[in-house]
């Protein structure tokens, strides 16, 4: 049997501004829309630019308090050609962003910045 992953889901408080981060901070593009206002949520589904992923935006309405993100769910991971330069964008785009790291004995290859509702998106130097 063969699996390949279809979509990671994540609750988001604001639509908008998490549309934002994920389209421009990522480069993810909006694919398909399903709105379900009888029951009150919306789900986004963005992806990269070959259609390899897909990542699930549940909208659901009048929600007032932040998702509780909890200890179990850790992050997702992105890979990105030129590190230094998409961590200093991420920085001057004014999101939350740690230094760059690395590994123990390793030289930095990867970041974290999170989204607007705190959900950590780690990017990794493409090999």
């Amino acid at each position: 049997m063969k699996y390949k992953l279809e979509h990671g889901c994540i609750r988001v408080k604001d639509l908008n501004k998490s549309l934002d981060f994920y389209q421009n901070a990522l480069s993810l593009k909006e694919v398909r829309r399903k709105d379900f206002p009888k029951y009150e949520f919306t789900l986004v589904y963005l992806s990269d630019e070959n259609n390899n992923y897909e990542i699930e935006l549940t909208y659901n309405y009048n929600t007032e308090k932040p998702y509780d993100i909890g200890n179990g769910f850790s992050h997702f991971a992105l890979t990105v050609e030129n590190l230094e330069e998409s961590h200093k964008r991420h920085v001057d785009m004014g999101y939350e962003v740690g230094d760059l790291k690395g590994l123990p004995g390793e030289n930095p290859k990867y970041y974290f910045v999170k989204d607007p509702d705190g959900y950590a998106i780690e990017i990794i130097r493409a090999r």
